[in-house]
């Protein structure tokens, strides 16, 4: 059966999303609609859309949510911000969809397609990449960064006991010091009606936390983040996790909640309590809150920070994908 292509807006494609006749495979989090057209709005200034999907009849079989500068093609999204990447395909589908996209960009004149953020399992590198040689395009992919996941077993004890004992202390004494300061609260926030109080207390404690931090919320990156945080609390995926000591806010991590797994986006906390660990414990606390609502991962996402192994975190390395078209 022939393929044709058709263009997309964001609302169009928010309507394929919606709809279950689809078998479209839609992960990870960062290529939902709602994610999509927030990066689009902060970033997408000078860029040509080039968000369509591919259909054979009345299928809709992949969506390509790309863009164009340059004729470079290339994610809606970017690494800074986004820390998976790929298409949307229907399973079995993978080998039409790709063959008839490479085809028609190569058609209307992209010379280049430059994929960052894929993980191992990712659409792009375990079917594009072997579908691109086959037909003859030059094919380069790189290691970008890595990221760590964990397991999350049934219970909190389950946790403790995949730790290391060495682990299991200094988790132990932490808390146990944290209780003795005052009272201990995490809340957790998900509804939409709270964003914006809770983004005002995330931001401030973002900043506070690091310099490099309060560098990258630039008045740009305010805008995205608020727009994210509504849209995906809008969506029912949205989960803030605020630390306080006497009911004074002192850490908080922002998570989004989708498919069974937990991906930590960002976080922050106050200087002033770094010695009762408030930024390491706001995870800790985070991780035991996912594992009561039966999450099956706990996602911390890009980059080797330590405390992510000392919580007992796996590596997945991260890619980069060049695919030259002309």
């Amino acid at each position: 059966m022939s393929c044709t292509l058709t263009p997309h807006s964001f609302e169009s494609l928010t309507s394929l999303w919606q709809d279950p006749r689809h078998r479209l495979r839609w992960d990870p989090v960062f290529v939902l609609p709602c994610w999509l057209e927030a990066w689009w709005r902060a970033f997408g200034a000078g860029a040509e859309n080039y968000l369509c999907d591919v259909r054979e009849g009345d299928d809709v079989i992949g969506i390509a949510p790309l863009l164009v500068r340059d004729c470079r093609a290339s994610f809606i999204g970017s690494a800074d911000v986004c820390d998976y990447l790929d298409f949307i395909v229907a399973p079995g589908k993978e080998r039409p969809f790709f063959t008839f996209l490479l085809d028609q960009m190569r058609r209307d004149g992209v010379g280049e397609l430059y994929l960052e953020s894929l993980r191992p399992d990712s659409t792009a590198l375990t079917r594009l990449v072997g579908i691109a040689r086959d037909e003859g395009y030059s094919v380069l992919s790189t290691l970008e960064n890595v990221s760590l996941h964990l397991d999350l077993p049934a219970t909190w004890e389950g946790l403790l006991h995949i730790l290391t004992p060495k682990q299991r202390r200094e988790i132990g004494r932490k808390l146990r010091r944290l209780e003795e300061a005052g009272k201990v609260e995490f809340e957790t926030v998900e509804g939409p009606g709270a964003v914006q109080e809770t983004m005002h207390v995330f931001l401030r404690l973002l900043r506070e936390s690091r310099e490099d931090k309060a560098a990258f919320m630039t008045a740009q990156m305010e805008a995205f983040f608020r727009s994210v945080a509504e849209s995906m609390a809008k969506a029912g995926l949205l989960r803030f996790g605020i630390l306080r000591i006497d009911a004074q806010p002192i850490a908080a991590v922002m998570c989004f909640d989708y498919n069974g797994q937990v991906y930590l986006y960002n976080s922050g906390y106050s200087p002033g309590h770094a010695h009762l660990s408030a930024g390491l414990l706001s995870k800790v606390l985070s991780v035991k809150d996912s594992i009561e609502r039966h999450r099956k991962r706990y996602d911390f996402l890009k980059g080797a920070e330590e405390y992510k192994y000392r919580l007992g975190g796996t590596e997945t390395p991260i890619y980069n994908c060049r695919i030259v078209l002309a």
